[in-house]
C-alpha cells in the first residue's frame, strides 16, 4: 500500500494520496482513516472502538458492578435481621397474650407452652419457632404471679427467645425481650 495524506492546493482544493485511495476500496474505511488523521487519532485505533470494548473498560465495569453487589447485599442481610427481629416481637407478643387469656379462662396458668395449643381450648394452632434460634426453644419463665382472685395453681407468666445473641440494631440481648 502506499502512503499518501490529505494536502491542500493553494486554491484551497483538497487532493487525496495513494493510502486514502487504495483504502478506499473497502466501504468506510477512507472515512474512518480520515476521521483518524482529524481527531489527532489513528484511522486504526477509529476501527478497533467499533469492534468491542478495552480491557480497562471491563474491568472498570466489573468494578463498579462488585461495588452495587457488595452494597446490595449487605442492605439484604440487615433487611433480613430487622425482618426476623419484628418476627420475634409479634410471635412473643401473641404468646404472652395467649398466656394471659389461658390464664384467665382456665384460673390456673399453662404449664407448658403446648397447653395453649390443646383442641379443646386452641389460644394458638400451633407454638411458632423462634425466628432467631429458628427452633421451638423458647425460654418460659414460671412465677408465683396471680392474674385473678379466682386462680388456683400458677406456671407459666412470661415467654423470651432462647438465643444468646445480641441485636445489631438495639444493643439488647434477645433472651431479654
Amino acid at each position: 500500500m502506499q502512503t499518501g495524506s490529505v494536502k491542500q492546493t493553494a486554491s484551497g482544493k483538497q487532493t487525496v494520496g495513494a493510502k486514502y485511495i487504495a483504502c478506499a476500496k473497502q466501504p468506510g474505511t477512507a472515512r474512518q482513516a480520515a476521521a483518524g488523521k482529524q481527531l489527532g487519532g489513528s484511522a486504526k485505533r477509529a476501527g478497533s472502538a467499533a469492534r468491542g470494548f478495552t480491557l480497562l473498560e471491563l474491568m472498570i465495569v466489573i468494578t463498579i458492578i462488585s461495588i452495587l453487589v457488595g452494597i446490595a447485599a449487605g442492605a439484604y442481610v440487615k433487611s433480613v435481621q430487622r425482618a426476623k427481629e419484628a418476627t420475634l416481637k409479634s410471635d412473643l407478643t401473641v404468646m404472652r397474650q395467649a398466656i394471659d387469656h389461658y390464664t384467665l379462662d382456665k384460673e390456673a396458668a399453662p404449664q407448658s407452652l403446648e397447653d395453649l395449643t390443646n383442641p379443646q381450648s386452641q389460644y394458638l394452632r400451633e407454638v411458632p419457632k423462634d425466628p432467631i434460634t429458628d427452633a421451638k426453644d423458647w425460654h418460659v419463665d414460671f412465677g408465683d404471679t396471680v392474674m385473678s382472685p379466682d386462680q388456683s395453681t400458677t406456671g407459666i407468666v412470661d415467654v423470651h427467645s432462647n438465643s444468646d445473641k445480641v441485636s445489631p440494631f438495639s444493643g439488647t440481648p434477645y433472651n431479654t425481650w
